[in-house]
């Protein structure tokens, strides 16, 4: 990853982008990862069954951390039975999770009752966005190592257009703080019920919006510029920090006003289930 520690998380994620190609190429011909994605391509399809997923260590490491689950993979018991639960029932494992990463997974591998029959591995291009999938994670994962702001932004970009329900904003600690950043509501809205959440989400956002990419991006530098100014990063000189600053009766400055208040979201693992 192009080094962006020093910078604000305007100017680095504009960096970021610029040079996004050549950073994924680097990545999938970086040695451990070229390894990895060989490996993948031509041992996946021999793969019948969530065990023989599980239990290849290669193959497991490489699927969970292209979900960016690389900090569950010590527990391989319950990814097994996430893998083999029968998602037509609403109190199965998949279900019950709300960590939407695990859901994601189960329904790419796309394995079949009781974990067996993993057709996906035969559609065309299915390997192809597994290792896209792959490579993305690396990158956004460097990205966070040294901008976590950044980060957030990406994965936001990466997702809007998907989201289809408040609910899915509220499962994703990362949207979760991307939108009440943007659209100043205080953290302290993460300790109501879950359907009062939704409702002030609601009021707040139109979904329709999310499919419009001017939007996207307009959201993506509100967020940024935000964030460096609630954390202390941005500086005097930062040119969208000043272009905030200097209109005093603008609605960007009533932004920062607001969501003065915005503290981090954490992550509890009480609320792992719902």
């Amino acid at each position: 990853m192009i080094p962006i520690s020093g910078l604000s998380s305007l100017n680095g994620l504009n960096l970021v982008d610029r040079t996004r190609d050549s950073q994924l190429e680097i990545i999938r011909n970086t040695a451990q990862h070229s390894r990895a994605i060989e490996y993948f391509k031509e041992n996946i399809g021999d793969v019948e069954t969530v065990d023989q997923l599980v239990d290849d260590p290669e193959l497991y490491g490489f699927v969970m951390r292209a979900f960016d689950l690389e900090d569950q993979m010590f527990g391989k018991a319950m990814i097994k039975k996430i893998l083999k639960s029968n998602i037509e029932e609403s109190d199965a494992l998949v279900n019950r999770l709300t960590d939407t990463r695990f859901r994601e997974m189960y329904e790419e591998l796309g394995f079949q009752e009781n974990g067996e029959g993993n057709l996906n591995t035969l559609l065309s291009g299915w390997k192809t966005r597994m290792v896209d999938r792959y490579v993305e994670r690396q990158f956004l994962n460097a990205a966070e190592e040294q901008n976590e702001t950044v980060a957030t932004a990406l994965e936001f970009r990466n997702k809007a257009a998907d989201i289809s329900s408040v609910y899915e904003i509220l499962a994703d600690t990362g949207l979760t703080e991307f939108f009440q950043t943007t659209l100043g509501l205080p953290s302290e809205l993460s300790g109501l019920d879950i359907d009062k959440q939704a409702e002030i989400l609601k009021s707040k956002l139109d979904l329709e919006d999310l499919q419009d990419p001017e939007f996207i991006e307009d959201m993506v530098r509100k967020y940024v510029v935000i964030s460096d100014a609630l954390n202390g990063t941005a500086t005097a000189n930062n040119a969208a920090l000043t272009m905030l600053t200097a209109n005093s009766g603008s609605a960007a400055q009533n932004i920062i006003s607001i969501t003065s208040t915005i503290d981090p979201v954490t992550f509890s693992a009480s609320k792992l289930y719902l």
